[in-house]
């Protein structure tokens, strides 16, 4: 398929510094491109805003309900998004391209029965003091959501990055609009608003993937039959979904860091605003994974397995490995330096950023803290990224599993210790699972000829 790789590859034969630049350009936009979007499109929403919604409050309660919601979707999709996406790689490969289209329908029926059925027992025990509008507008907001996450997933295992940029941008714009236009009916206009956005944004996706993979079959339900989906994949989705996730519930929650913003929905302004910032840092870091990840690494990944099935000599096989594991270490290595610059950077404008944003001083040991942290899940992300490849699931599984563990138990004792320890808990779970992966998968790396050959069925 023609993925990101190829567009890369493309630029960067023109062998000069403007193509090494815009190969990184166009790699750091269309890799942060959505969840840039995403954040800035809320930010939007609530800054034009100001002024016209009164009072105020109702900026911040809608802004805490999208992000909740958007962390509640993203932890119970990722039951269904590694396993599903790894079902229809399968089939793909199978050439049976005829059973994608029903399956991901039957994917999606599955998550809006889930979903609506979670936002209504939401709707309905969690905020007595809203109206009706409020709630079925919450309902269908996570509904949506839900089955967005399911089709970015989709397209992103297909590498579709361009059209997910395009499909984001359109969705965030309408978003954006919508939302400024219906602002006069205050907080209900303004969750219309994005949800009109998001519907726009999960349609174009699904007309895309009608048009992708036509069939003449509706719906089924064949990859939830034994052995089409793999249990290692279930939960390592949502073991990585949910360690991303904890430590914000945690200070969102926490009497000392937390307070109630709109019914059971609660934020921590002390926490909050510094890891929004710290995640932009990692643009830069997002741009070499794609890079390294999508050209060099796959190049030499695919030689390597076409020499093992095509019966390639030893020497040959010896020699893709020796390649696609030199590729794999140094894109991780360049990830690892590149996000040390971006800390570094931060660290020197931290304060004139601060006082830029209208922030308090105080917050920047936590900035400081959380910029490391944001930079080492980048890393994680490309230790997943070459376990996944190599199809590694035990010890995928293991290390997201590690991560929202350490994640939980650090975080709640950071709370313990006092102010001048948040963030750490975060920080210090994503340091010690990064070190245990690279050692992991330094370990596998050595052994794998043995574990190809050998450890068939």
């Amino acid at each position: 398929m023609a993925g990101i790789g190829f567009e890369i590859r493309k630029i960067l034969r023109r062998d000069s510094y403007l193509s090494m630049f815009s190969a990184y350009a166009y790699a750091g936009i269309i890799g942060s491109g959505p969840w840039v979007l995403s954040i800035l499109g809320v930010l939007i929403i609530g800054l034009m805003s100001l002024g016209r919604v009164v009072p105020h409050v109702l900026i911040t309660q809608f802004q805490v309900t999208v992000t909740h919601l958007i962390a509640m979707s993203l932890i119970l999709t990722g039951f269904l998004q590694l396993g599903f996406t790894r079902y229809i790689a399968d089939r793909i490969f199978e050439k049976n391209t005829n059973a994608i289209l029903p399956n991901f329908i039957g994917a999606a029926f599955i998550t809006t029965l889930l979903a609506g059925m979670l936002g209504l027992l939401l709707a309905l025990s969690g905020f007595p003091r809203q109206d009706a509008v409020y709630r079925i507008l919450l309902i269908a907001n996570f509904v949506v959501l839900c089955n967005m996450w399911i089709a970015t997933i989709f397209l992103s295992g297909m590498k579709n990055y361009k059209s997910i940029l395009i499909l984001y941008t359109a969705g965030y714009t309408i978003a954006v609009l919508a939302a400024l236009l219906l602002r006069k009916f205050g907080l209900n206009g303004l969750l219309l608003g994005i949800l009109l956005g998001h519907f726009t944004l999960f349609s174009g996706m699904l007309l895309l993937i009608l048009r992708s993979y036509p069939s003449d079959r509706f719906i089924e339900f064949d990859f939830l039959r034994r052995k089409r989906m793999f249990l290692s994949l279930i939960w390592t989705g949502f073991f990585f979904n949910l360690g991303v996730w904890i430590d914000k519930y945690i200070f969102w929650y926490a009497p000392s860091t937390g307070q109630a913003v709109i019914g059971i929905f609660h934020a921590s302004l002390i926490y909050d605003l510094p890891i929004f910032l710290a995640y932009l840092s990692i643009i830069p870091g997002m741009a070499v994974f794609l890079v390294r990840m999508e050209t060099d690494f796959v190049e030499y990944y695919q030689k390597f397995y076409d020499a093992v099935r095509d019966g390639g000599t030893l020497d040959h096989i010896e020699e893709m490995r020796d390649e696609m594991v030199g590729t794999a270490r140094q894109g991780i290595f360049e990830i690892i330096k590149i996000q040390a610059m971006a800390v570094l950077i931060v660290f020197v404008a931290a304060p004139a950023l601060l006082r830029f944003a209208g922030i308090s001083q105080y917050y920047v040991s936590l900035l400081y803290v959380d910029v490391v942290a944001a930079g080492l899940q980048v890393v994680f992300l490309g230790v997943m990224n070459v376990l996944f490849y190599l199809d590694k699931r035990f010890a995928a599984l293991v290390l997201a599993g590690l991560f929202a563990g350490l994640n939980l138990l650090l975080s709640l004792l950071s709370i313990r210790l006092g102010a001048n320890w948040y963030g750490y808990g975060f920080s210090v779970a994503l340091l010690v699972t990064v070190v245990i992966g690279l050692y992991w998968l330094d370990r596998k790396m050595t052994i794998l000829e043995y574990e190809t050959f050998m450890l068939q069925k």
